[in-house]
């Protein structure tokens, strides 16, 4: 599409081209259902093929290209109403530890023009963490306009009532008292998380319809049932945290505010890392989006192949629920979001190679 056209289409639809941008950037997450060393032997390509067919449906062409070191992609089965899901591959000649490290100095990994703030939350979360926390001048106008079932921040139905009860919208501080309680109520909500899990996780009023995150999250885990056929306590951990725990595992808090398009976005999300024998695992699970997302989860699977010598596989899968993506005008544009955001992790799993094998070229100077 030319640009021109490009640009009247994101001012048509301004909702999916923020939903849209947000999952370019964000596109990385992981799945796989087979045995990975069985990637380092052309001959195996027919019977890995078939393994993985009724998820990925990877061609021989594309098992030919990712053991010729090609970075491949394809769209996952979804609900197009309200669900964009994208499966990628690639081989990284670099040490799984080098990932590892990067995630976890996720403020230094997530940074830049996408992303102007992120940061790590403390165990047990303190009120500091969220001191950087502003409000756009659109956030206030709309915060202000805000009510129970017609709302353009998502919100539970307690958090607008206390800001509409607390906040004289006509006084000089209005925006300093807004951010002050949309602090304590982030605060709030991963101090509940921590102690009660999903179940403490908002009921969103921002339209006539409930939407409760628990059970939007538990949906979308089960359009990934091969997470909890190849990793059981990974799948307890996700659903039952804190009651469940993930031996071996370590995992933190984190928040950013996110610019993809139209609308700068507060989002918290919990991250595990979980080594699990040779492979390590990384999840990466939204626990709130301030504007557009429901919930998502990314799964990145490190593999080893000792028949490739130094390096992993990195495995990914990416699944997200938005609003936006239904009805008339999004009937229309699905096609175009799911082909936009395939490109997305395309680019990203270029980009994660580039910098892992150049992290690791340095450290060997």
């Amino acid at each position: 599409m030319a640009p021109v056209a490009d640009t009247r289409w994101r001012q048509r639809y301004p909702i999916i081209g923020a939903v849209l941008r947000f999952l370019l950037y964000c596109a990385a997450g992981a799945l796989v259902l087979l045995p990975l060393p069985a990637l380092g032997r052309v001959e195996s390509a027919s019977r890995l093929s078939n393994y993985v067919e009724p998820i990925v449906r990877l061609s021989a062409s594309e098992l030919a290209r990712l053991e010729r070191g090609e970075p491949v992609t394809r769209l996952l089965e979804s609900d197009a109403s309200k669900e964009v899901a994208v499966f990628g591959a690639v081989w990284i000649n670099a040490p799984i530890s080098e990932y590892v490290k990067a995630v976890r100095d996720i403020e230094t990994l997530e940074q830049g023009r996408a992303f102007p703030i992120t940061q790590r939350i403390s165990d047990p979360p303190r009120a500091s963490d969220f001191a950087r926390l502003r409000l756009r001048q659109g956030d206030l106008a709309d915060l202000r306009r805000c009510r129970v079932g017609d709302c353009k921040f998502k919100l539970g139905e307690a958090a607008v009532e206390r800001l509409q009860r607390e906040i004289d919208w006509h006084s000089p501080d209005a925006g300093a008292r807004a951010e002050a309680v949309l602090r304590d109520l982030a605060l709030n909500l991963v101090r509940g998380y921590r102690e009660g899990g999903n179940a403490r996780l908002a009921v969103y009023r921002d339209d006539p319809t409930p939407t409760f995150v628990a059970d939007e999250f538990r949906a979308l885990l089960d359009r990934m049932p091969w997470v909890e056929w190849m990793w059981p306590p990974l799948h307890r951990f996700l659903l039952d945290y804190p009651r469940a725990s993930l031996p071996g595992g370590e995992d933190f808090l984190y928040w950013q505010e996110t610019d993809f398009g139209l609308k700068p976005t507060i989002r918290i999300s919990h991250l595990v890392i979980w080594p699990n024998g040779q492979e390590t695992v990384v999840a990466s699970k939204m626990l709130y989006a301030s504007h557009y997302f429901w919930t998502a989860l990314e799964i990145r699977l490190l593999r080893p192949d000792p028949a490739r010598g130094e390096g992993f596989w990195f495995v990914n899968v990416s699944r997200s629920r938005a609003d936006g993506l239904d009805g008339f005008r999004g009937y229309f544009i699905r096609g175009r979001v799911r082909s936009s955001v395939e490109k997305g992790l395309l680019a990203s799993l270029v980009a994660t190679r580039a910098r892992l094998e150049a992290n690791a070229q340095g450290s060997q100077r």
